[in-house]
């Protein structure tokens, strides 16, 4: 058979100079990620033999081989599992791109810390390439179950890789690494030590559901075949009692579930017994993943029907807010053979996501009482995912609300809970008060704010996309209204003791003029002009009506693609501001106001620009605030 030589992508090239030259401290996880790609491989091929009957494939001993050849220094990882066919070669081993390398390379240079990149290589499915770790060359022989010819792989790592189609190959794969000298001042070991492979299968891949075995020597002549050794114990860790498992062995889990290589923030165990049984053990990661906001990324927990391997990503036994979660339910009575739309409807399953749902939230409400910094880590990483239940989840709506917490005006580095929020309202005060927005800079220091701040009331400023929806679909907390303070009429009293009702509704009387010219000459921009209660430092500040969309959410429906009318929201003036008290004074004494127009347009824009907003015509916005700047030289 012709031997085809294809040239790796710049990118892929890049990637292989990064593992040829490791950055990477540990380089016995190689093995980890050989062995973990292996066990994947056979879990596949039982579940194809179970769904299609006439899969011409053996199973009958599914099983890991590991062999050293001392002589030849080459260390081979082989399994007896689905394989590949000559094409899949091509796009899962050839073209490193489709792991992700971009995103995996642009990760890499941004991570601070050793921990932080060699947590990236399972993460972006590349393990197979940590080989060249400790390897100068790599050749993986494979044949896909149920077809007749294999196909041969082979490189160096030097920017070419080698394709082959063979006529003998036994099912499954094998990767054979042609091993580097040892060398234990850059952590290189060496990897023919039967003591060496031991080791490491014993500290990442004991939980293996599949057996491990390390091919002895060959034997001398006459003594027989050598027996292989089985190196893992092969125990399902969720199927043991917490006091019998180390935390070792279940952050070892976590990571060959999960391809992360950094441990979990959280262990949750849990086993139902009755009349439906399963256990289950889930994993709180300690940071969100890359793609956690991709739309179809893959997600769901490792489902087992009686230790079988099911399914990878079963999206239906958690809901799409915990998605994050990794871990592995292993059920008693389900269909080996049950499919996805099945799973979407079966009892058995929506049992299990209700009782798993309440069992993560709880543990997250464990971290809370914790006196560490875990759930901090938590809500930075997924807090903004798990405010998506508030909108879809009614009925854990409530556990959801106990665990979250949200930045406030009351100090840089605090947040609080509503409940908090609500324990330590002031004498009088009945809503609780939030602001939206892109970032907590722009919204701290809104006009909306600034009476808020001088009468010491305490506002939760709300920066994720999620934030605009749920309010609205919560409604209230404890009895208390949720208010936007950007949105309707604010009444906070009198700015002081002395000033009273009546002087309020004078103040009203004496820019009753102002306000309505100056909503006659911004009324294609603005619905309402009126003095505001919430200022005392801006001149002005945009508000919408109670039940009208925000910016930021008509912004998120038009990303969507849907149509969204523009809605004219109403101009606030600060009656105690320099500027406003000297408009309305000009307006008092000129018949003639045709020159206050372009006053009028610019204190409009300067409310818009304060809240994060752009002006309708930003060029004529810049060549009056020239022409006024020109004129006052």
């Amino acid at each position: 058979m012709s031997t085809e030589t294809f040239e790796f992508q710049v990118e892929a090239r890049q990637l292989l100079q990064l593992m040829i030259h490791s950055i990477y401290s540990n380089k016995d996880v190689f093995l980890r990620e050989l062995v973990s790609n292996a066990s994947d491989a056979l879990d596949k091929l039982r579940l194809a033999a179970l769904r299609d009957e006439a899969l011409d494939a053996d199973v009958s001993d599914l099983h890991i081989e590991l062999e050293i050849d001392k002589d030849a220094r080459t260390l081979t990882v082989r399994d007896n599992g689905i394989g590949m066919s000559y094409d899949e070669v091509g796009q899962l081993i050839g073209t490193i791109a489709n792991s992700g390398t971009a995103e995996f390379l642009r990760e890499l240079k941004e991570a601070k810390d050793a921990a932080g990149a060699e947590g990236l290589i399972g993460q972006f499915g590349v393990g197979f390439y940590s080989g060249f770790m400790v390897a100068d060359e790599v050749t993986l022989l494979t044949r896909r179950a149920g077809e007749k010819k294999g196909t041969r792989w082979s490189s160096r790592g030097e920017g070419t890789y080698t394709l082959q189609e063979v006529d003998e190959a036994p099912q499954g794969t094998s990767v054979t690494l042609h091993l580097k000298p040892a060398d234990p001042t850059n952590q290189l070991h060496d990897y023919t030590a039967d003591w060496k492979i031991k080791e490491i299968v014993k500290r990442y891949s004991d939980f293996i559901t599949w057996p491990v075995k390390l091919v002895g020597e060959p034997p001398a002549e006459g003594d027989g075949p050598a027996e292989p050794e089985t190196l893992n114990s092969m125990k399902a860790l969720w199927a043991r009692s917490r006091d019998e498992v180390s935390e070792d062995e279940y952050h070892e889990l976590y990571k060959h579930i999960s391809h992360d290589w950094r441990d979990p923030l959280e262990t949750v165990q849990l086993q139902a017994e009755g009349t439906f049984e399963y256990q289950a053990l889930l994993f709180v990661p300690s940071h969100a993943p890359h793609d956690l906001f991709t739309q179809n990324s893959a997600r769901g927990l490792q489902l087992y029907v009686k230790r079988v391997f099911i399914m990878d990503d079963c999206e239906a036994l958690l809901p799409p807010y915990l998605r994050f979660v990794k871990g592995v339910v292993d059920a008693q009575d389900l269909s080996l053979n049950v499919s996805r739309e099945i799973l979407q409807q079966d009892r058995h399953i929506l049992m299990m996501q209700r009782r798993l749902t309440k069992k993560v939230l709880s543990s997250v409400k464990g971290m809370m009482a914790d006196d560490g910094d875990r759930y901090g880590t938590f809500w930075r990483e997924f807090g903004a995912v798990l405010k998506e239940g508030l909108v879809s989840d009614s009925d854990n709506r409530d556990a959801l609300l106990a665990v979250a917490s949200f930045a406030t005006t009351r100090g840089e580095d605090e947040s609080v809970t509503l409940e908090q929020y609500v324990e330590r309202m002031g004498e009088g005060q009945e809503d609780i008060y939030f602001i939206t927005g892109e970032s907590r800079q722009s919204i701290d220091n809104s006009p909306h704010v600034e009476a808020f701040r001088e009468r010491g009331i305490e506002v939760l400023l709300l920066t994720d996309p999620v934030d605009e929806v749920w309010v609205d679909v919560v409604g209230e907390f404890q009895g208390k209204r949720l208010q936007s303070i950007a949105k309707g009429e604010i009444d906070l009293g009198a700015k002081d003791d002395a000033e009273s009702e009546g002087e309020r509704e004078k103040r009203a009387e004496e820019y009753a003029g102002l306000l309505g010219w100056m909503g006659e000459q911004l009324a294609e921009d603005v619905k309402e002009v009126r003095l505001s209660s919430r200022l005392t430092v801006s001149p002005a500040c945009i508000v919408a009506d109670a039940d009208a969309m925000t910016p930021a959410l008509e912004n998120m429906y038009r990303a969507m693609g849907q149509e969204v009318p523009r809605t004219k929201r109403i101009l606030e003036l600060n009656p105690d501001h320099q500027l406003v008290k000297g408009l309305n004074q000009a307006y008092g004494e000129r018949e003639d106001r045709t020159d206050l127009t372009e006053n009028a347009e610019l204190l409009y824009a300067l409310a818009v620009l304060a809240e994060g907003g752009r002006p309708t015509d930003p060029a004529r916005f810049v060549k009056v605030v020239a022409d006024r700047l020109g004129r006052s030289l």
